[in-house]
């Protein structure tokens, strides 16, 4: 059956685009699966890694703290899970790169080209979120153990504790994409920077919920490691679009001719 031509705007017919979708979420899923092989393979280092916080809490408690495997499947179920969440992380330019040719047809040639540097900017600050959730989570294990008397144990159910682990990581790592969209969306000339300045109470607001949400402890120290990093990010992003804003302005009353 031959395929129907291409509009010159890059519009496509509903068909077209459900296929479309369909192509990138397959990607994606092998993209995905291929990440969790490696997960398989490292599985036993990956554990050991993320379960360090409870053993270094245990040693500054004196106390036995360490997981629970409280089910026959338990420690298998973990296994595919904990393998799925570092096939996210290293998958992440590949999953990135197929949500931007998804929405690349279309986007005009001067519109490709700010996608494209969102696409480079986008993996390391995924990386550098997961890397900072990385950074307080052993703050956030100390500061919950504190709380176990002396003299008492705490087995921590395996299931609730790896979830919490890499719900962390990956939330904070779609958190630092937001100040990279803002970024881009301005350069489309879709969102002023006076915008984003006029929302910086929701953004700050909205910052210290989410950082409470996936800390959920008393420790100040640890929410503000969260979003002290996120709002900083929100503003430096909202600077840059006000330069260019002002660069965009300056053009359109230059005299001509």
């Amino acid at each position: 059956m031959p395929r129907t031509p291409r509009d010159p705007e890059g519009r496509m017919p509903l068909r077209e685009h459900l296929v479309e979708v369909r192509k990138r979420v397959v990607r994606i899923a092998l993209g995905l699966l291929a990440g969790a092989v490696l997960g398989w393979i490292l599985y036993d280092p990956l554990l050991a890694a993320l379960v360090q916080p409870l053993h270094e809490a245990a040693e500054r408690r004196g106390a036995l703290i360490g997981l629970n495997f409280d089910g026959v499947a338990t420690a298998i179920d973990m296994q595919v899970k904990v393998s799925l969440f570092l096939g996210v992380l290293v998958s992440s330019p590949w999953w990135l790169y197929q949500v931007f040719a998804f929405i690349n047809p279309g986007l005009t040639r001067t519109e490709r080209r700010y996608v494209y540097g969102f696409l480079f900017a986008a993996v390391p600050m995924f990386l550098a979120g997961a890397a900072l959730a990385w950074y307080v989570l052993p703050m956030v294990v100390t500061v919950l153990n504190d709380f176990v008397p002396e003299g008492s144990s705490n087995l921590v159910g395996a299931q609730l504790y790896l979830s919490f682990v890499m719900r962390l990581i990956l939330a904070c790592g779609i958190a630092f994409l937001v100040p990279v969209f803002m970024v881009v969306l301005n350069l489309m000339g879709t969102v002023r920077a006076r915008t984003w300045l006029a929302g910086w109470r929701w953004a700050i607001l909205v910052s210290f919920i989410f950082s409470a949400i996936v800390t959920p402890t008393m420790d100040v120290l640890s929410m503000f490691a969260i979003a002290g990093p996120i709002c900083a990010l929100y503003f430096i992003a909202t600077g840059i679009c006000f330069l260019h804003d002002r660069r965009v302005d300056r053009r359109r009353v230059a005299p001509t001719g």
